[in-house]
């Protein structure tokens, strides 16, 4: 993690454990740690906490907002909430611990760039803590935390928390975590609130970062490399009904930089195509730009008539790629409906679409022991490694080196429901 002091970006992270961990009183902590909490909700969730019987306010409340969730003392869903500092913004996603919502977890690791594992200090490392790790590194996570909680409840001892960070290194240079992650190691009490925001006096033999502190320091999305640029195209605007003469050539690419810069002048090549052309000019609704860059909508007007519709994807010339029909990836099932090798399914892959056919199912892996086991389909939440064949071709890049054009979601042809998430290999 780099040693900002300042840090203006966005920063989406996601916490997760086994069931009763606390991940949802670290997120309530967090809130109320940092006057994130709005009057009327702290009023309320007080006065539940009170009927229950419990006397100091239940932050856990905050995040569990289904009844079910509530009346179990467990999460289920996904939960987000938003909070801000002097510094930074930021995302939460509270991922349920339990396996059979593996789907739910995956939807929100999909998209952070920090995980908070929370791990018991009075059970250690256990099958959840594996799984989730895992988890977090087969969608390719960059910086994850291991957060021992309640270290309260064992006295603050340093040798319990010593033993644990051990155990987690040990299985993380296992399944090669360890040298593909940024890892770092923090004791707390979320139900205290100590090392969260503010450092209490119960653990002096922890000198490092408060979690806020390694949160604040955190690199954002999409800038501790250079990315190549991406830009799939998700409309051709044409206003052919327009009076203004300036107008009525007017032919701009519109979507969403997914990676990478573009500036005017720039070489740039449409796939699948191959044609060439230069960047003529890049507009932000009405504002001219000379440059643009991630996570921007702009539309891209090129200095020559090339047939571009939605679907296609504009990359720089010296970083195209080779569009291919037929793709390897790990996929998560998320339907109740297992997986038929017999039928035709739709891939979405950024702004285009293309028929698929599974090809081959090489293994599944069982969330648990991570041991690869052979199979022939899937059911809800689980995860294998398939290739297939598409009908039509699409612009990938493998998911470790860009996570915007190397994912792809699953759609159920007949039912046009999202049937699975793939991570391309």
């Amino acid at each position: 993690m780099t040693n900002t002091t300042q840090n203006d970006s966005l920063l989406r992270f996601m916490t997760c454990g086994s069931v009763d961990d606390g991940k949802s009183t670290l997120i309530g902590r967090l809130l109320y740690d940092t006057k994130t909490i709005l009057a009327d909700t702290l009023t309320q969730i007080s006065n539940t906490s009170k009927k229950r019987g419990m006397e100091a306010v239940d932050l856990s409340l905050l995040t569990d907002g289904l009844q079910a969730e509530r009346e179990q003392g467990i999460t289920i869903d996904v939960a987000y909430r938003y909070f801000s500092t002097g510094t930074r913004k930021y995302i939460i996603a509270d991922a349920p611990g339990h396996e059979q919502y593996t789907r739910n977890m995956v939807t929100a690791a999909s998209t952070a760039n920090l995980a908070i594992i929370l791990i018991d200090a009075r059970r250690g490392v256990l099958t959840q803590t594996r799984r989730h790790s895992y988890l977090a590194h087969l969608v390719g996570i960059p910086h994850i935390v291991v957060a021992v909680n309640k270290m309260d409840l064992v006295n603050y001892d340093q040798a319990v928390y010593d033993k644990i960070c051990a155990d987690y290194a040990t299985f993380a240079a296992e399944i090669g975590l360890a040298a593909a992650r940024d890892i770092r190691f923090i004791p707390m009490s979320a139900l205290n609130g100590d090392m969260l925001v503010d450092r209490l006096e119960n653990m002096p033999w922890y000198t490092g970062e408060t979690l806020l502190e390694m949160l604040e320091k955190a690199p954002a999305a999409h800038t501790e490399q250079s990315e190549a640029f991406r830009f799939p195209v998700q409309f051709v605007c044409r206003p052919h009904a327009s009076d203004d003469p300036e107008l009525h050539d007017f032919r701009g690419f519109m979507g969403r930089i997914e990676s990478g810069e573009i500036a005017v002048g720039d070489a740039v090549t449409v796939l699948p195509n191959g044609y060439q052309s230069k960047v003529k000019a890049i507009q932000l609704g009405a504002e001219q730009l000379q440059s643009a860059s991630t996570e921007q909508s702009v539309t891209l007007l090129l200095d020559d008539e090339i047939d571009t519709s939605r679907g296609d994807m504009i990359v720089k010339s010296a970083e195209a790629i080779e569009p291919v029909k037929q793709v390897e990836a790990f996929v998560c099932w998320l339907s109740e409906t297992p997986l038929s090798t017999a039928r035709t399914y739709i891939i979405r892959h950024t702004t285009r679409e293309s028929k698929a056919k599974v090809g081959t199912i090489s293994y599944k892996v069982d969330v648990n022991t991570l041991e690869q086991q052979a199979t022939s389909d899937l059911k809800m939440n689980d995860i294998a490694r398939i290739s297939f064949k598409l009908a039509q071709p699409l612009m990938i890049d493998s998911y470790k080196n860009n996570r915007a054009t190397g994912a792809f979601i699953i759609i159920d042809e007949s039912t046009n429901n999202t049937v699975g998430a793939g991570m391309i290999v």
